[in-house]
C-alpha cells in the first residue's frame, strides 16, 4: 500500500496532486446545475459537490471555486434565486463533462453540447431534459469556506421531478435502475449496476 505524506503532497506535480486529492474522498455525486441569467443566457455545467443538508426543510448544498473569476452559476443564483440541479445518467456523460468548458456568459452550454433545455410549472430556471431527477432550486444563503476561498451554496428544493419507474413505494428513489453516474476524481464517471438496501438499524 502507497503511503504518501503530507510533504509529499506539497512536492506533487500539480495535476497529479488534483487527481489524488479530488479522488481520495471517494464516489462523488454527478449533477448538472443549469441556471438563466437575468437577460436570458442559459448556463449549465457539471458539479460533482451536492449533497444532502436536511430533510426538514428539504435543503441541498453544494460548493463553488472562488468568484475571483466570472463564474456563470453563481451569478446567475445570485441574482435570481433560482437553480435546478439535474442527475447525470450514463447517457449523457460526454456531454456533461463537457459543461466543465469555460465559455463567456454569452455563450450556453446547451448550445454546444445535445444537451435540452426544459421549463416546468412556471419555475425560472431551465431544467436539462431527459434527465430522471430533476430538482428545481431557491437559494437561501451561502458561506464562504476561508481555508480556500470555496463557497458552500445551500439552497430549498421547490420542485422534484422523477421518473415514475424509479420511485419506489417508499420513498426511496433507485439511482441503479436510472442508470445515475458518479463521478471519481475530475474526470471518471461510473454507473452502478446494483445495490442493496439495508433495513433501520437498532442497538443489538
Amino acid at each position: 500500500m502507497a503511503i504518501i505524506t503530507r510533504t509529499d503532497i506539497d512536492a506533487m506535480e500539480k495535476l497529479y496532486r488534483i487527481n489524488l486529492i479530488n479522488s481520495c474522498s471517494g464516489y462523488k455525486s454527478a449533477n448538472l446545475i443549469a441556471t438563466a441569467s437575468e437577460d436570458g443566457f442559459t448556463n449549465v455545467a457539471v458539479f460533482s459537490s451536492v449533497t444532502h443538508l436536511g430533510s426538514n426543510p428539504p435543503l441541498l448544498g453544494f460548493v463553488t471555486r472562488p468568484a475571483v473569476v466570472p463564474r456563470n452559476t453563481y451569478e446567475n443564483i445570485r441574482n435570481t434565486g433560482m437553480y435546478t440541479i439535474n442527475h447525470i445518467h450514463q447517457q449523457i456523460t460526454q456531454d456533461a463533462h463537457h459543461t466543465s468548458a469555460k465559455y463567456p456568459k454569452e455563450v450556453s452550454e446547451f448550445d454546444q453540447t445535445s444537451l435540452e433545455t426544459e421549463y416546468k410549472d412556471g419555475f425560472a430556471a431551465p431544467y436539462v431534459k431527459g434527465c430522471h431527477v430533476q430538482i428545481g432550486m431557491r437559494y437561501l444563503s451561502e458561506y464562504k469556506i476561508e481555508e480556500n476561498d470555496t463557497i458552500l451554496i445551500v439552497g430549498k428544493i421547490e420542485h422534484l421531478h422523477i421518473n415514475d419507474t424509479i420511485l419506489e413505494n417508499d420513498g426511496f428513489i433507485n439511482l441503479a435502475k436510472a442508470e445515475t453516474a458518479t463521478i471519481n476524481g475530475l474526470d471518471g464517471y461510473a454507473v452502478p449496476n446494483q445495490q442493496t438496501r439495508y433495513p433501520y438499524q437498532r442497538p443489538k
